[in-house]
């Protein structure tokens, strides 16, 4: 995953997708915004920062129903999985054309087989961006994302093969389980897929983003790379959406960036939970260093 110049769109830049692929409230839209932020810096744009409601402008994602109901010619209602999974690579393939060089895409989904076909077309991929959380914190981020408890979360989060369902704006994705997730896109070390940590990212700002810019190839002054990591800040994304609402967030969440702490897990979660999470995912958990001293 390389690219010849910051701005994703120039000719010169190698074509296909950049993935930007991790388990729900993981950083996704955290690791974009910052993405944003910074080909908006270094390409001399307007100061400001980006308007998580305009994450379009840059990125997409690929679970849009216009485009599957086009090819597939029939309300999303009335297809079955299958059907969908069947036309994923042309959508994919849909989206790197419409780009001249690079094109950052969001998705939840695992990297695997879905009734035959593959959830990510390597056809078209260049690369990707996967972010890994401590599932401890995930399940609480997650189960105010559901609307649901954290009990509820936990038990999602250890189904196995574990898909969404259809919705008025986008096609089903396919999570699996926490562990299922994490191993599909990190069982092979490859230079092709950038692994980030979300509490690095908290933790190391301008080394894990400054890492992340150059593996992109992006080559900004420590000042631009500061100024965007500053106005991708977890404090700023939740004022502008506290102040102006957020297009992603389900209807069931009351906030869709409600606290981006590392070890929440440690004041909220039973031991009964801790031990119900690392039960299901000590594998991942310690390839990642996330298990705690259980005493």
């Amino acid at each position: 995953m390389t690219a010849e110049h910051h701005d994703p769109r120039k000719s010169e830049a190698p074509k296909g997708i950049v993935w930007i692929a991790s388990y729900p409230k993981s950083g996704n839209t955290w690791t974009r915004a910052f993405l944003h932020n910074l080909i908006k810096i270094m390409n001399g744009e307007a100061a400001g920062e980006q308007d998580i409601n305009a994450l379009g402008e840059y990125s997409t994602w690929d679970i849009s129903l216009e485009m599957y109901k086009e090819l597939l010619k029939k309300d999303l209602q009335e297809a079955d999985r299958a059907e969908i999974a069947a036309v994923r690579p042309r959508v994919q393939e849909m989206i790197a054309e419409q780009t001249d060089g690079l094109s950052f895409v969001k998705t939840h989904n695992a990297l695997m087989m879905d009734r035959g076909v593959s959830t990510i077309n390597s056809a078209v991929t260049s690369g990707a961006i996967y972010i890994v959380r401590n599932p401890l914190d995930v399940a609480i981020s997650y189960a105010h994302h559901l609307g649901r408890s954290i009990d509820d979360a936990i038990e999602h989060m250890e189904t196995k093969g574990l898909e969404t369902g259809v919705s008025d704006k986008s096609v089903y994705e396919v999570y699996g389980s926490w562990s299922e997730h994490v191993y599909s896109w990190t069982r092979k070390p490859s230079r092709a897929v950038y692994i980030m940590r979300y509490e690095d990212m908290s933790s190391n700002p301008t080394g894990i983003f400054g890492a992340l810019a150059r593996h992109l190839l992006m080559l900004p002054t420590n000042e631009q790379l500061s100024q965007a990591i500053e106005l991708s800040s977890f404090e700023r994304l939740k004022k502008q959406e506290d102040e102006g609402g957020f297009r992603e967030r389900p209807k069931v969440a009351k906030q869709f960036f409600r606290e981006g702490k590392a070890n929440q897990w440690q004041k909220v979660l039973t031991r009964a939970q801790v031990q119900r999470i690392v039960t299901a995912h000590q594998v991942q958990m310690q390839r990642f260093g996330y298990l705690p001293e259980m005493s």
